[in-house]
């Protein structure tokens, strides 16, 4: 263990001593411009999938077995963040395109930082020192550990997105503002996929622990988003230009139909209840996007496909809710592991979307009609991240499903394919891999009527 806190000592040393040494050379960048046009070199496209593989798909992967309490989890980090290191390095080294100072090198460093300091947190856990100052803090260590660890991916996702605008020299000057609308908006639908696959294949019991219905957590969202919207999408004081009242009269309504969500989300006795505002505002926001007045007929086309994209997912969810599952939370009241195909639709649904919003902005739609890209050809490509990401996340609840629930996965009836029960230990298994997982971190230790500890415990021997 001491090797491992050298290196990451020595690592350090050696990213603050690059950092400190590296230029930022622009004597090719033409003037406006902000990225040259030499093509990108051998070095720089190293950097590139390195950066991907680690914070893509190995970081996210052994987050899943942390949470799980696997061996694998810290072999897999440790290799995960060699990998880091040396794609920092090569970050730095490259030649080709230069670049003018950007968001992605700034953020890099931060990214650095964030994983310097978990893994400084999971080194102290591995240690196991638990007597005297170390008792009282280490139920903080863990709960930093468990905290920083889950929000890697989505600042991963951030970063692989500066990467690929600095890469491409966008988002500058006039084109910011409609820029961050489109990547943080897209993103938003893409991570709303995600929770609603994540509460469909793993999530139904955590979801019933809670009192609440699914509505209740989406219409609360959707209120807020729409409060943000609402006095952010036009400069008030100023005149009303472009798409202002468009973006804001959007804005209104999600904070009044998340209002009515919230309300109705709850039967006079206090029991949850579906309802069907939040897909009806999804509606509403496809239709709205379908008809956004565009500069360009491919951006046009691209937009109007976004916004019957986004409609799909909406018309789906009311499918699923009123038909499929006739208001109840999940086709299984016991344990919610039965699963109707349709209900997968909705979730891919808004991956697509997302990523045909991001991929919408001026500049990317300029740069495509230039070279003469069809709407068609862009469309498919952009619905084949979606079904590749949509791939990767049922994977990873794969990974943890089968593992959280290994008498659930062996015990098949052959017969006609229903699932056993696993037994009591097993149970008790899954209540504390859920609870670890959707509930947040326990800051107290709590027995269970067992007298198995779900508290602390779990959580050291995850980290």
């Amino acid at each position: 263990m001491g090797g491992i806190s050298g290196l990451w000592s020595v690592a350090g040393l050696c990213l603050v001593r690059t950092a400190i040494a590296h230029e930022h050379h622009d004597d090719k960048i033409p003037e406006g411009a902000a990225v040259s046009p030499d093509p990108i070199d051998t070095t720089l496209w190293i950097h590139i999938v390195i950066q991907i593989v680690t914070f893509g798909i190995l970081f996210p992967v052994g987050m899943v077995l942390g949470i799980l309490r696997s061996r694998w989890h810290v072999p897999l980090q440790t290799v995960g963040g060699i990998l880091t290191v040396l794609g920092y390095l090569l970050g730095h080294a490259h030649g080709g395109r230069q670049f003018k100072y950007n968001v992605h090198a700034s953020f890099a460093t931060t990214l650095m930082f964030i994983l310097i300091v978990q893994f400084a947190f999971g080194i102290y856990l591995k240690l196991h020192l638990e007597r005297g100052f170390h008792g009282k803090v280490r139920k903080y260590a863990v709960i930093t550990h468990g905290v920083v660890g889950k929000m890697m991916p989505v600042v991963s996702w951030v970063q692989m997105l500066f990467g690929g605008i600095t890469a491409l020299g966008y988002c500058r000057d006039d084109h910011l503002g409609q820029c961050l609308a489109h990547f943080i908006m897209g993103s938003a639908f893409i991570g709303y996929g995600i929770i609603l696959t994540i509460l469909l294949l793993v999530g139904q019991t955590w979801l019933r622990r809670t009192g609440r219905s699914q509505e209740f957590f989406d219409s609360l969202l959707i209120a807020a988003w729409g409060c943000v919207n609402t006095f952010t999408e036009h400069r008030w004081g100023g005149p009303w230009v472009k798409n202002d009242l468009q973006h804001t009269s959007m804005g209104i309504v999600w904070w009044c139909a998340g209002l009515l969500g919230v309300w109705l989300s709850r039967k006079r006795d206090g029991q949850p209840k579906r309802n069907l505002i939040p897909a009806l505002v999804i509606i509403l926001t496809g239709w709205g996007m379908s008809a956004h007045p565009q500069g360009l007929e491919l951006s046009t086309k691209v937009h109007t496909v976004f916004g019957y994209t986004l409609m799909a997912a909406g018309a789906a969810r009311i499918v699923e809710i009123a038909f499929v599952l006739r208001d109840r939370q999940s086709l299984d009241d016991q344990n919610g592991e039965e699963i109707n195909s349709w209900q997968y639709l909705t979730p891919f649904l808004l991956y697509a979307s997302g990523f045909l919003f991001m991929g919408a902005t001026e500049e990317q739609m300029a740069l495509l009609s230039s070279a003469h890209v069809t709407h068609v050809s862009y469309i498919l490509i952009l619905y084949s991240l979606a079904f590749l990401l949509f791939l990767y996340v049922a994977m990873l609840l794969h990974l943890y499903a089968v593992q959280a629930w290994p008498a659930t996965a062996a015990k098949t009836n052959n017969l006609n394919g229903t699932l056993q029960r696993p037994n009591g230990h097993l149970e008790r298994r899954v209540h504390d891999a859920e609870e670890f997982e959707l509930q947040g971190l326990i800051s107290e230790d709590d027995d269970n009527p067992d007298g198995v500890k779900t508290g602390s415990r779990v959580r050291d021997e995850t980290e």
